[in-house]
C-alpha cells in the first residue's frame, strides 16, 4: 500500500530550520501502514531535508556550518547569471539533498531518542514550501 501527502510550511530564508516531525509522525500514524517507510521530499531547489537533534545549541551550530563551507559573500555563476543573489542557497541544498527515507515500524517512525525530521530553507527571502510524504508498507 502507498499512502501519499503534503506538508505546507511558510519559512523565513535564511537557513530557517524548521522541525516537521510531529506532522510527519501524525501522518504516519494516520496512513495505516504499520511497516514500511516514509519518503520525505521538500519541493524546491533552495531547499532540503535531514535528520538533527533540534535543540537551539545544534541549530546554531548547523546555520554557522553552512556559513563556512559554502560561504553567501562570495560569488556564485547562478548570481551572475539570473542576478537573483541567491546563488548560494542552491548550492547548499545540492550539498544536503531533497529527501529523506524513514522506517516505519508498528506504525511509528524509526528515529532514535534524540533526532527529528528537519526542513532547512536556505533561500534568501521567506518561501512558501511543499514537503511531499509517501509512506509505503503494509498494515
Amino acid at each position: 500500500m502507498v499512502v501519499s501527502g503534503k506538508i505546507s510550511l511558510s519559512t523565513q530564508g535564511e537557513c530557517d530550520i524548521i522541525d516537521i516531525t510531529p506532522q510527519v509522525s501524525d501522518f504516519v500514524s494516520k496512513s495505516g501502514i504499520t511497516s514500511g517507510t516514509v519518503t520525505v521530499f521538500v519541493a524546491g531547489s533552495t531547499a532540503g531535508v535531514t535528520t538533527i537533534e533540534y535543540e537551539p545549541g545544534l541549530v546554531s551550530d548547523l546555520k554557522a556550518m553552512w556559513q563556512r563551507l559554502v560561504p553567501r559573500d562570495i560569488a556564485y555563476g547562478h548570481d551572475q547569471r539570473w542576478g537573483d543573489g541567491n546563488g548560494y542557497s542552491h548550492v547548499r541544498a545540492a550539498l544536503l539533498g531533497a529527501s529523506l527515507v524513514v522506517p516505519v515500524t508498528g506504525g511509528k517512525l524509526g528515529l532514535g531518542t534524540w533526532q527529528q525530521i528537519v526542513v532547512i530553507d536556505f533561500d534568501n527571502r521567506p518561501r512558501s514550501r511543499q514537503v511531499v510524504l509517501q509512506v509505503m508498507g503494509e498494515s
